[in-house]
This record gives structure tokens, C-alpha cells and sequence, in this order.
């Protein structure tokens, strides 16, 4: 089969040869009929744009990387979603690595997509309480995701502060006296959720909360043996409310109350707090306070485009003889090095915490894409 060329593709679609680079590189420049026709002509004739050519000659690969630490969680899933739905909307591709809680793999994986000249990448580490940004000027754009640094970089969150005063703001507002937070402050992410509980518990003395500083966010059978045990203490003492700082750990709270022979929450109410569609699973709809992993991954790819942007407004006026204004520029990022956007999070209630399955409309926050939640 011969060789089909670019040349080929541009005679096929009765376009330039500028056009249909700019298929092949910036799709986003081309009317939607004129991108048709020159994608039609390459699928007809069996062409496939050499990468490798691209970024010998200097280019950069269209496409951004995303390290995820895991697929199994909704969040990062949700997150994948986000971020593969505003880099088609810019023009670019998106490939996807899974890290699988590997430290590892997660830096080889870095080194890949940075190797081979993706135009940005998008990273949500493995964030231990000592974990902090790659020190000194990278070869190219990066974004981190869920995890949050006064160090120089980008980085795109979830208020997770914010968090834990939503969750316990609406045990509060259901009356609940006998408040029980269930999980281990593994990461910083958890830290802040329980820092956001406190701010609230200190402003109703009245209302007793405990910190049962046990439990992995993973582990739906951690949550299952604490569920038993509250179950078990006696009705004046038990919990009227618990509040798992993971999604998992409720579910499996859920189970071993109901396994004990109590209801939930007629006896007592369950909430989780991380929005993890995959851990929604059982009998009884959870009560969860979510962070937009679908807008943290639009907005990190905000961010990547942000920073493509400058360098090339940098790298025009260096090219035009602007030397001070490209200096200027230059000293402005320098100035600011610290990128940080904090996505709201937003409360779910089911009927893990109320009798009716009442939810809340988060849709009504202005500016808050939710892709998949809704």
C-alpha cells in the first residue's frame, strides 16, 4: 500500500496544506464543515499524522497527559471526564495513565508524557503529608489536581475545609446531639475535612462530637467493624449521627449498623464526605458532601491553557523585538508564582441521613460545571 501523504489528504479534501495541519494540530481554528471533510479524507485514504516527524522538526505533541493515582474512584474518573471534555473544547487530546498508588510508576509516567512532548500535563499525586510540588523550571506546562501547596506551580483543588463545615452543618441542621467522625487523617486532603468539622463544632458547645481516629478512607470493612461497634453502645450513648470522612468508609458503616439491627437513619444517620459515585452501593442512597471532580479537571486544563497562552505571547514579542515587554511578562509570572483555584464543594442529601429523598440543587451554584453528577 503506498504512502499516503499529507499532500494526499489536502488534494482529497480540496484544501490547502495549511488547513489541514491545522486539522491535524489546531482543530479548533477550522469551521466544523471544513474539519469534516479534511478528517473524512484521512480516515478514506488511511492517514496517520507522524508524531515522531512532529517533535523532531520541534513541535509539540497536541495532546495533554493525565496521572491518575487510581481508577477505581469516582472522583478521579470524574476528574478524567472533566479534563478530556475541555481539552477536545481546545483542541487537544488527552491520554490517561494510571499511577495504581505507585510512587514509582506515577514519576515514570511524569517522565513519559515529558519525553514525549506533550503540550502539557495534568498530574493528581500520591500526596502524603510530606508531599510537595517538583522543584525548579519544567520543560513543559503542569497542573496538579486535588492536592493543594504555597509552593510555586499550579494546582487546582477541592475546598476540602470547606467540606467538612458542610457535612457537619447539616448533621446540625437535622438535630443530631451525639455526632461520631469515623476515619484515620491519612493525607492532608483528610486533615482539612476534619479541620472544617472542628470550626463547626465550636460554635454549638451543646452538641457532643468525638473523633474515632480510626479506619483507612479505603477500606469499606474498617467502616463496617466501627458501624457494629456504635451500634452496639447503648442507646443513650451511641451516635445519633456519624460522619465518615470517606464515602467508602460510611457505606461500610451503613452496613455493619444495619447488620446489628438498627436502621439507618432511623437510629442512626450516615453521611460520607468525598463523592465517590462508586462507593454509593447498598440498600439505603448515602449522603455525601462532593467535590466537582469534573470541574477540577476542566479548570486544570484552564490552567494548562493559560500557560501555553503566555509562552507563546512571550516567545511574540521576543520574535517582534519587545524585548521589555517579553522581560515584563516574564517578571509578572515571577512575581506570582503560586496558581491556586479552589473548586466548592457541594452536599448531597439522601436518605442515609433523612427520611425522604431529598437532594440538595447544586446546579443552582453559579459558574459550577458538574458533568456527571447531574
Amino acid at each position: 500500500m503506498a504512502h499516503v501523504t499529507i499532500q494526499d489528504v489536502a488534494r482529497k479534501a480540496h484544501v490547502s496544506l495549511g488547513t489541514v495541519s491545522n486539522a491535524i494540530n489546531h482543530p479548533n481554528k477550522l469551521r466544523p464543515g471544513t474539519l469534516a471533510r479534511v478528517r473524512d479524507a484521512m480516515s478514506e485514504l488511511g492517514f496517520l499524522p507522524n508524531q515522531s516527524a512532529r517533535m523532531l522538526a520541534g513541535g509539540r505533541n497536541a495532546s495533554f497527559g493525565l496521572v491518575l493515582p487510581r481508577l477505581d474512584h469516582g472522583f478521579s474518573l470524574q476528574i478524567a471526564n472533566g479534563a478530556h471534555s475541555e481539552a477536545r473544547r481546545h483542541g487537544y487530546g488527552l491520554l490517561i495513565a494510571n499511577a495504581d498508588e505507585d510512587l514509582v510508576l506515577e514519576q515514570d509516567y511524569l517522565r513519559y508524557f515529558m519525553g514525549t512532548q506533550m503540550s502539557g500535563i495534568l498530574v493528581q499525586p500520591l500526596a502524603g503529608k510530606d508531599w510537595a510540588p517538583r522543584a525548579g523550571a519544567l520543560p513543559i506546562p503542569v497542573v496538579y489536581l486535588d492536592t493543594h501547596s504555597k509552593q510555586p506551580g499550579y494546582f487546582v483543588a477541592v475546598d476540602n475545609v470547606a467540606q467538612g463545615r458542610l457535612i457537619a452543618e447539616h448533621a446540625i441542621s437535622l438535630q443530631a446531639r451525639r455526632i461520631t467522625v469515623v476515619g484515620r487523617a491519612e493525607d492532608p486532603n483528610l486533615e482539612r475535612r476534619i479541620e472544617g468539622i472542628r470550626e463547626i463544632a465550636l460554635k454549638y458547645p451543646d452538641v457532643v462530637f468525638r473523633h474515632l481516629d480510626e479506619g483507612a478512607w479505603n477500606l469499606a470493612r474498617d467502616g463496617y467493624m466501627i458501624g457494629s461497634r456504635l451500634a452496639g453502645e447503648p442507646a443513650g450513648e451511641r451516635p445519633d449521627f456519624v460522619l465518615a470522612l470517606t464515602d467508602v468508609l460510611a457505606t461500610g458503616v451503613i452496613a455493619g449498623i444495619q447488620d446489628a439491627g438498627l436502621s439507618v437513619p432511623g437510629d442512626i444517620a450516615v453521611a460520607g464526605c468525598d463523592g465517590n459515585p462508586l462507593a454509593w452501593s447498598g440498600g439505603v442512597p448515602l449522603t455525601t458532601c462532593a467535590p466537582a471532580g469534573y470541574e477540577i479537571g476542566r479548570r486544570g486544563v484552564q490552567f494548562l491553557i493559560e500557560q501555553i497562552e503566555r509562552a507563546k505571547a512571550e516567545k511574540t514579542l521576543t520574535e517582534q523585538g519587545d524585548v521589555e515587554a517579553a522581560a515584563s511578562m516574564s517578571q509578572e509570572a515571577d512575581e506570582n508564582p503560586c496558581h491556586r483555584s479552589l473548586v466548592r464543594p457541594f452536599l448531597l442529601a439522601r436518605q442515609s441521613t433523612v427520611q425522604a429523598n431529598v437532594r440538595s440543587n447544586p446546579a443552582a451554584q453559579p459558574g459550577l460545571d458538574l458533568g456527571t453528577y447531574l
